[in-house]
């Protein structure tokens, strides 16, 4: 591993303050670490602080933006009218930076199955440890910040997608990169847009339940699998086969799945789905609810899009292999 340098609170230097225009969302930004000499920054959405406000502790939401593990930003134009509409509703929302393991590998031509499944193992990684760092980093600030500790839920997008949902699986399987949060912590959910996990050792197992899980995904998306794509023992799993282990473990997740619909639903739900997304928070975090909720839509009359592909497929269109 590169060499990394060890942070403490004091990386926790506050760096800028500014206002949305509408006047009562705040956005902080910190560096909640430095990594191979890069500072990693995130930014919070809050309310703007009042009587009211001070005395309120609120969930928070930790995000993850796409981008295939080589590109994008925590402040991307796509996300922040989202973490506007999440701050109006009564959370506060992080979002933040993580390291690009495929950042540089070029056009992708000279990748085939076996070295794909050795970068986007170690760009996983490192996403994750990075989640887990600014999530500590979050926990470590609840009480000042006025976050309630046992209700800080993941979400991310395509790429964040999948950092988020091996952030959970990572908790769940006692993996040694889950030692980096506080002891006993897990996330208060996770939610997913067009995500996966990736294994090299076979099918996925759950060695305990997860927390709520919700997944987005379109049944046509040809970067991430919404079903799952095997050759050996290297898999990607999508949302459809993750509710279908969970519904076998009997706990609780939400499923929404959009017919014949490609990698759209990377960011979709974020303007459509509000609702959605919301009522799985109160209900299913919050309310503790013991709920199962399989649910879709689909677009009359839509034309019919390809939706049967093998690894090398997921390869070239995230890659142009």
């Amino acid at each position: 591993m590169g060499k990394r340098i060890i942070t403490s609170l004091l990386v926790s230097l506050f760096v800028s303050i500014s206002l949305f225009a509408d006047g009562y969302i705040d956005k902080q930004t910190y560096v909640y670490s430095v990594k191979d000499g890069s500072s990693l920054k995130l930014d919070r959405y809050y309310l703007k602080d009042d009587e009211a406000v001070a005395a309120k502790v609120t969930p928070c939401i930790v995000f993850m933006f796409g981008g295939g593990f080589a590109a994008g930003e925590r402040d991307g134009e796509q996300y922040v009218d989202y973490f506007r509409k999440l701050v109006e509703r009564g959370y506060q929302v992080v979002s933040i930076d993580y390291r690009l393991g495929m950042k540089n590998i070029g056009d992708g031509s000279q990748i085939d199955p076996m070295r794909f499944a050795a970068l986007l193992t170690n760009s996983i990684t490192m996403a994750v440890e990075d989640l887990f760092d600014a999530t500590t980093f979050v926990y470590n600030h609840a009480e000042d910040w006025n976050i309630q500790k046992d209700e800080i839920i993941t979400n991310g997008s395509s790429a964040g997608a999948v950092a988020v949902l091996h952030g959970e699986y990572a908790i769940c399987n006692k993996s040694k990169l889950a030692e980096k949060l506080p002891q006993g912590f897990n996330y208060a959910g996770t939610i997913a847009f067009a995500g996966a996990i990736f294994s090299t050792s076979g099918d996925l197992k759950w060695q305990t339940v997860p927390s709520p899980i919700q997944m987005f995904h379109g049944d046509a998306d040809r970067n991430v699998p919404f079903d799952k794509t095997e050759m050996l023992q290297v898999g990607l799993y999508g949302s459809k086969h993750i509710a279908k282990q969970l519904q076998e473990l009997n706990t609780p997740y939400y499923f929404y799945k959009v017919e014949n619909a490609a990698h759209e639903i990377a960011e979709r739900p974020m303007k459509e789905n509000i609702n959605e997304i919301c009522s799985f928070i109160d209900k299913l975090i919050i309310g503790k609810g013991n709920l199962i909720i399989n649910t879709g839509e689909m677009e009359i009359d839509k034309p019919e899009l390809k939706k049967d592909f093998d690894l090398m497929d997921y390869i070239k269109a995230n890659f142009g292999g």
